[in-house]
């Protein structure tokens, strides 16, 4: 039976609702409903004007309806009078196809047809700040290796523990938390679920987090690469199939050297084969490319892949394999859409298991130290431009994807691009004023 969010409302004291979406720029946008109106809004949905958002409408199109998804819902642990739901746009009685959530759904479902379930997991970055964000929320944190420093962890207690017992209070089971490899920098983990419930969870995850550290007087980034000399934010995901149950791993396969399965394998060269083009949705942001591609940082490597490679329990690879049937991706950034970053997964494992794609022979070297040696291996766009460029031409994800979502998404990110480009920087009139 359907979730009656009115009685809901009632039995559990909501007073208002925010109805949510997340557009094609991973901006979470809301109307804060007050529980009278959710009946009406449950079944019509909240109305917005779609050119408002980062979506590829004009102001002459129709109004835009966000269908809440009842399964979602989640009380604000921190003010539990409110209820976040996350929803679905439609638009003229048809849903949008080039919106993040319902792209994500139409991947599920195609692999629900073939008789899969994709679990994931992410593991998402974060710094704390300073209100204006442009220092370290703790002075005294300045260790040239900081990773796991229990007293730079413990100086942030009360901001992480809060964080940790509000995912204990919604269910989630969280099972660490830690300092991360770069000075201010953190990271939480929760059990890995059914897709779409760990992209629903992973944008709200990142609503709580910054405004909890809000709360406390700080300022909570996912940026890819907030500061030159520190290590970026990733937010790497764990992938596995199973059969339509739930119950059945068919990535897993104790007999193979890394615990791999052929159906893993074939899922996995798919990604491996569209990577590249990937990337505009995996790093969605100019600043996406300063941790692709950066220098050696204060604490010895980046953490960051630039080629398409896979391994074994190896973290200088983009991919690793660091349990038996799961693999990690090690390329998303904490720019990602929750939503998009999923699909693209999705999208491209479909087509490396219909096309029985292969990964080729995993590589056991250190690809900090010895990549150079490896010639054959694609090498990752240095940009957003060439990522944008790669992501409009596959044809293998325009097929996935549909071409909506890839020529919306494809203009509304160059326009951001040509803007960025646009920008006279201080360090064009250092090293050419004079030429």
């Amino acid at each position: 039976m359907k979730v009656d969010l009115a009685q809901v409302a009632k039995q559990k004291g909501i007073k208002y609702f925010l109805i949510s979406f997340v557009d094609l720029f991973g901006v979470l946008r809301s109307k804060l409903v007050p529980a009278r109106a959710i009946a009406g809004m449950q079944k019509d949905g909240a109305g917005f004007a779609g050119f408002a958002a980062w979506l590829d409408m004009t102001p002459a199109h129709p109004d835009l309806f966000a269908i809440p998804d009842p399964d979602s819902l989640i009380q604000l642990p921190w003010k539990p009078e409110v209820a976040w739901l996350a929803s679905d746009l439609w638009m003229d009685g048809k849903e949008v196809e080039a919106s993040p959530r319902v792209a994500l759904k139409r991947q599920l479902a195609k692999l629900e047809k073939s008789g899969y379930r994709m679990k994931t997991g992410v593991e998402c970055e974060y710094f704390l700040l300073t209100p204006q964000g442009n220092e370290l929320s703790d002075p005294l944190d300045i260790q040239a290796k900081p990773c796991y420093d229990q007293s730079a962890l413990m100086r942030r207690y009360d901001v992480v523990s809060e964080i940790c017992d509000a995912m204990l209070e919604l269910g989630w089971n969280p099972y660490q938390n830690d300092h991360e490899d770069a000075n201010g920098q953190f990271e939480m983990n929760w059990d890995y679920d059914d897709c779409l419930l760990t992209a629903d969870r992973h944008v709200f995850f990142k609503y709580m987090t910054k405004q909890i550290a809000e709360n406390h007087g700080y300022r909570a980034t996912f940026m890819p690469k907030p500061f030159a000399n520190l290590t970026g934010n990733g937010c790497h995901s764990h992938v596995s199939l199973w059969d339509k149950t739930g119950k059945k791993n068919l990535f897993l396969n104790k007999k193979d050297d890394l615990g791999l399965s052929k159906l893993a394998y074939d899922f996995l060269g798919g990604i491996m084969h569209s990577a590249t083009s990937l990337c505009a949705l995996f790093n969605p942001t100019v600043n996406s490319y300063k941790r692709i591609n950066a220098p050696r940082t204060t604490s010895g490597a980046t953490w960051s892949p630039n080629t398409v490679t896979y391994s074994g329990n190896n973290r200088t690879h983009m991919i690793r394999v660091p349990d038996d049937g799961r693999f990690e991706l090690r390329l998303m950034d904490g720019s990602a859409n929750p939503y998009l970053m999923q699909a693209g997964v999705a999208a491209a494992g479909v087509d490396g298991i219909k096309n029985k794609r292969d990964p080729g022979e995993p590589l056991h070297i250190d690809m900090y130290e010895q990549g150079h040696m490896v010639k054959s291996a694609k090498r990752l766009p240095t940009n957003l431009l060439d990522a944008l460029r790669l992501f409009e031409k596959n044809k293998i994800l325009r097929e996935q994807l549909g071409s909506e979502l890839i020529d919306s998404y494809t203009k509304l990110k160059t326009v951001e691009w040509n803007d960025y480009a646009s920008h006279l920087s201080e360090w064009e009139r250092i090293t050419t004023l004079d030429c």
